[in-house]
């Protein structure tokens, strides 16, 4: 139901979903609990009943930590990318990347990039 859901309603949501996970990890830890995870998709309209819900989160907490990350909820949702998209995704890492050293600074993003 949930995934069906998203896909309708697009990107937008999952950008702003995505946002709001950001905000509500406070100890910057990549996570969110059970109790935020479950009131994100509230105020996200996306309704999930109760039954419903805990079988999600059996699937997102594969290691019952009780704590979910934002990556492994949009690859339970969306599935892992295809090849091609890989494979696009790093050719733009390496050209952004110039020192080659594994990590990309915002400032080197800047440099190739403008959002406007």
């Amino acid at each position: 139901i949930l995934r069906e859901t998203l896909r309708k309603r697009g990107v937008r949501v999952m950008t702003c979903l995505g946002k709001y996970f950001r905000q509500m990890d406070k100890n910057g830890n990549g996570f969110l609990s059970r109790a935020a995870f479950k009131e994100a998709l509230k105020i996200f309209h996306l309704e999930v009943p109760e039954g419903d819900f805990e079988s999600l989160w059996l699937i997102l907490d594969e290691d019952k930590s009780d704590e979910v990350d934002y990556g492994e909820f949009t690859r339970a949702v969306f599935g892992e990318m295809n090849e091609y998209r890989k494979s696009f995704v790093r050719k733009a890492y390496m050209k952004l990347d110039f020192n080659k050293t594994g990590s990309v600074p915002m400032v080197d993003i800047r440099k190739c990039y403008c959002a406007k």
